[in-house]
């Protein structure tokens, strides 16, 4: 067999295969939603029912309520080299975009989320 004849069925292949991972997976083929930070993101826009006082009055002095922060989260690009554990708990940073500010949050979550799945916004910067 020719290297020709070689590579001519190679890219048949590739492409009948191509076909078939598209046909049997669709758009999960390119779907990033299970990275860590799509999954931190979800969870985060999910559960962002709280802030801490401090928080709630940095995002009054800026004129945004919780619902617009939790609406842009899943526009956010999280940190995961600055995410830290305390004991129980995580905490994540993301940096946001809201109106024409770029923010930068602080999210405290439970580990576990099966004993409390609300997050809550601890800084905002």
């Amino acid at each position: 067999m020719t290297l020709t004849r070689r590579l001519l069925l190679y890219a048949i292949g590739l492409l009948i295969g191509g076909g078939l991972a598209w046909w049997s997976f669709g758009e999960r083929l390119t779907n990033a939603a299970w990275t860590p930070r799509e999954r931190i993101k979800l969870r985060v826009a999910a559960t962002l029912v709280r802030s801490t006082d401090r928080a709630g009055a940095a995002l009054a002095a800026r004129g945004l309520d919780l619902a617009g922060v939790r609406q842009a989260v899943p526009h956010s690009e999280v940190l995961l080299p600055r995410t830290r554990r305390s004991g129980d708990s995580l905490f994540y940073t993301l940096r946001t975009p809201v109106g024409r500010d770029t923010l930068t949050l602080e999210v405290q979550v439970f580990e576990d989320h099966r004993r409390d799945s609300t997050a809550t916004l601890v800084r905002v910067e």
